[in-house]
């Protein structure tokens, strides 16, 4: 058997086929499996991609956040002179027709509905149309000024005018109104103290002004940022 073992041997060697050791078996089995555990090119190129975007996605939302913020804080400073504006008007009609009852229900109701529709307004007719519709500067700046005026002089005004109108009737507080000079009446009670409502007009002229100025410019800011972004 030996003599087989060695003939088999000689006929290996002589074929160039040499067989391998134990301790060399080992060996190879040993850089397989180490070369096995390494991570490939893709895995480690997506190791270090993965913080990568990490931080681009952090400051988009960054971006994004401050913008937003921006955007809230002038349509709330907005609204909120139109609130102020209200509550100027109520007090000045609840002077001209000597009511004193109701307060903080005509107060609240005067305050707060001029507020929500200069929000309703500003976020339908600037901040949707300057995305979607893309609209000037210049109309930026009218829509804005026209919300100012109407959601926080006219609106205001005429809804104060009424509810405390109707409480002056109610509580027979002025002389009611003769027939067919009804109109004529109610100004004659209060052309004089209504005129103060034309510092609100001003404020509110100034302030959709400015807020038109700062949402187009935010608009600009974005555009040429997603622009160069592209």
């Amino acid at each position: 058997m030996a003599a087989v073992g060695r003939d088999v041997g000689a006929d290996l060697r002589d074929a160039g086929v040499v067989p391998l050791g134990a301790g060399e078996v080992h060996k190879d089995i040993k850089i397989a499996a180490s070369m096995h555990g390494q991570p490939g090119p893709s895995l480690e190129d997506a190791k270090l991609r993965r913080p990568l975007v990490i931080e681009i996605i952090e400051k988009k939302f960054e971006c994004f956040r401050k913008e937003m913020t921006l955007n809230i804080y002038g349509t709330l400073s907005f609204a909120t002179s139109a609130g102020i504006s209200g509550a100027l008007a109520n007090f000045i009609f609840r002077y001209c027709f000597k009511v004193k009852h109701d307060a903080l229900k005509t107060y609240a109701s005067v305050s707060a509905l001029p507020f929500l529709a200069t929000i309703v307004a500003d976020k339908l007719l600037l901040t949707d149309a300057l995305y979607l519709d893309n609209i000037s500067e210049e109309n930026c700046i009218l829509r804005s000024s026209l919300i100012g005026i109407v959601c926080g002089v006219i609106y205001p005004s005429g809804l104060a005018f009424s509810k405390n109108g109707r409480l002056a009737v109610k509580y027979r507080t002025v002389p009611l109104p003769p027939k067919g000079r009804v109109l004529l009446h109610w100004t004659m009670l209060c052309q004089t103290e209504v005129k103060a409502m034309a510092i609100p007009l001003i404020f509110q002229t100034a302030f959709g002004i400015l807020n038109g100025l700062q949402k187009y410019a935010a608009f600009k800011k974005k555009l040429e940022k997603t622009v160069h972004e592209d």
